[in-house]
Parts: structure tokens; C-alpha cells; sequence
């Protein structure tokens, strides 16, 4: 064999890029539910808006996109408040239901 061979180029996973269906949203947000780790739920949230687009969500918030995008990185802790605005900008809702009985 001649040649050198070429060390595969390494490029950061952005899980947004595959978020193109509100079907592939749901799925993403109900997974990051079942952790119940609200620093990974508020990151999920973050990567789903980075999806739709920051700015509009921004827009339709009246948040900055710099506010949202520190809010819901990994490290973030946006308020309740915050996380409302955005999935409802996102065209998501919080619901509450109560665990399925495990009695026979």
C-alpha cells in the first residue's frame, strides 16, 4: 500500500441537526423527561429551540436570544417561568398525569 492514509475528520454531534419533525421533537422531549434530571431537561429544551431557531424563539418569547441560550445550556437553571414561555413558543406543553397502577 502507498500513500498516506488520512485520519477520518472528527466533527461535534449536534443532536438539533436531527430534529426536523415535530414527531422527532416529541420523541427527544419525552426521552429527556424519563430522566427526570431537570439540568438535562432544560438542555433538551435548549437543543429543541436551537432547532427551531433561536431567534424566532427569541421573538416569540421577548427573551434574548443570549438569555436563552445561557438559560438552557448544559449549565443553565431557567426559571419555570422561562421554560414555560419557550415550549410554549415551541409548541409544547407541560402536562400532569398520575403513574399507572402497579397493582394487580
Amino acid at each position: 500500500m502507498t500513500g498516506k492514509s488520512k485520519t477520518p475528520t472528527l466533527t461535534p454531534y449536534d443532536p438539533a441537526e436531527d430534529l426536523a419533525s415535530d414527531s422527532a421533537i416529541a420523541t427527544f422531549m419525552a426521552e429527556a423527561f424519563t430522566t427526570e434530571d431537570p439540568a438535562y431537561i432544560a438542555h433538551a429544551i435548549g437543543i429543541v429551540a436551537r432547532a427551531k431557531g433561536m431567534s424566532q424563539i427569541a421573538r416569540q418569547t421577548g427573551l434574548s436570544r443570549e438569555q436563552l441560550y445561557r438559560s438552557f445550556s448544559q449549565n443553565g437553571n431557567p426559571t419555570l417561568k422561562t421554560t414555560m414561555a419557550v415550549m410554549k413558543a415551541l409548541g409544547m406543553e407541560l402536562t400532569a398525569t398520575t403513574p399507572a397502577s402497579t397493582a394487580p
